[in-house]
């Protein structure tokens, strides 16, 4: 596959499918967008809905907006911006209609406006773990992981909008995190509705519980990372360099040239786990945010560490088709889940860009994009992706095509983040 076949079939993906299918699942009557939608196609539309679920489509609608806005007055600086609005993005087909480039961001407003009225906690601060279909507090337990997803939704939805209160509750939610969310040694996990620790469940996995994890840090730093960007305080560029350091310091193995996943609260690690997925994706996204705060020198401490796990991950899980899920105690998981192939498209794109024309990164990438377009995309009318697949390319029936993880953040930004770079 060449390079411009794989970017004119992701821009494809992307504004045929994904987008279209997204704007289909909003629920116009109680706010939000629907939360559940099976394997077999049933959507629940009194499923709870995922205060993470709901973020990621803050952030996503927002920044395809933002990246079609971009594009159109590109090619046409003269345009008015109403013209710009009434730009049709999709010509509609037999089972999704056209839209323009003002129903990207009507979409954005919906979701900011739910996760405002609905998810915010105006008593004890911090967003929920999820709410009903109608917006009453569900599962009120809050999540160092979820404040960080909100605070990259809001900051998206900023850029788009001016609307100060978003930026405002962006930052207000960062209060949160650092004052209620992190001890001396870093950020933890789970808190109740009033920031009591609890249990942390929802991010632990293969058989422990983690005080920290890697997962909840690099998604703080991603949602920091969005609010530097959109605006430049020296109060998140200086958490971002503490961040990148600890990753650095306490999650990266160098004798594994893996990082370690979970984590009591002294950084001993719980578990022989490499999570390939997390690796791929931690090698460009920390990578983007150190470009972004322009340190020279942790530039030059962490970029060793970048290509090293890219490197990693290449020998040890590209089996020449796909990415391997993970290796828990030297057993590899053969699984082809969907995220992880999105981050390896996107994580070996972004090498592929520094290396020579023809270079087995970029090669990888486009070999990955060809998978996932023959067997993780669902071609059954009125699906999106599938949620994982066996090495024989059969689907796992038990994951559903939606749920709270399950949404338009890995292959939403997985297309935007190679668009862009392909396009350079």
């Amino acid at each position: 596959m060449q390079t411009d076949t794989m970017k004119a079939e992701i821009r494809k993906e992307l504004t045929e499918h994904i987008i279209p299918f997204w704007l289909s699942l909003k629920d116009e009557e109680n706010g939000g967008f629907y939360g559940y939608l099976s394997y077999e196609l049933e959507l629940d539309k009194k499923a709870d809905k995922g205060c993470i679920l709901n973020s990621r489509i803050l952030w996503f609608f927002s920044h395809v907006y933002d990246f079609f806005r971009k594009e159109i007055l590109s090619d046409h600086p003269d345009a008015p911006e109403t013209e710009a609005e009434s730009r049709v993005i999709f010509e509609g087909n037999g089972l999704y209609p056209a839209y323009t480039l003002a129903d990207l961001k009507k979409a954005a407003t919906h979701a900011y406006r739910f996760l405002k009225e609905a998810m915010l906690d105006l008593d004890n601060g911090g967003v929920y773990w999820s709410v009903t279909y109608e917006g009453l507090p569900s599962d009120t337990q809050k999540h160092t992981y979820n404040q960080a997803f909100a605070i990259y939704g809001l900051a998206a939805y900023y850029e788009i909008s001016g609307d100060k209160r978003a930026l405002e509750t962006a930052y207000a939610l960062m209060d949160i995190i650092e004052e209620k969310c992190a001890d001396d040694g870093g950020y933890l996990e789970a808190f109740t509705i009033d920031f009591k620790p609890r249990s942390n469940e929802e991010l632990s996995e293969n058989g422990v519980e983690a005080t920290r994890t890697m997962n909840s840090l690099l998604h703080c730093f991603e949602g920091y990372t969005e609010l530097y960007r959109v605006d430049r305080q020296e109060k998140v560029r200086e958490k971002l360099c503490e961040i990148a350091n600890r990753f650095a310091d306490k999650f990266y193995n160098p004798e594994k040239t893996r990082q370690e996943v979970f984590f009591d609260r002294d950084y001993n690690s719980l578990i022989d786990l490499h999570s390939y997925g997390h690796d791929i994706e931690s090698s460009w996204l920390l990578e983007k945010g150190i470009l972004l705060v322009d340190d020279p020198a942790l530039t030059e401490k962490l970029t060793p560490m970048f290509r090293a796990m890219e490197e990693h991950v290449y020998d040890a899980a590209f089996d020449g088709e796909a990415l391997l899920n993970e290796c828990e105690k030297g057993v590899n998981d053969t699984k082809r889940i969907w995220w992880v192939e999105c981050e390896a498209v996107i994580g070996f794109t972004n090498r592929g860009m520094m290396e020579e024309e023809g270079n087995k990164y970029m090669s990888a990438a486009e070999t990955i994009w060809g998978y996932i377009r023959d067997h993780i995309v669902d071609p059954r009318p009125g699906s999106e992706w599938l949620s994982e697949v066996d090495t024989r390319n059969v689907p796992f029936t038990k994951k559903p095509i939606v749920e709270e993880w399950k949404c338009p953040y890995h292959n939403g930004r997985m297309c935007l983040e190679v668009l862009t770079r392909l396009s350079c």
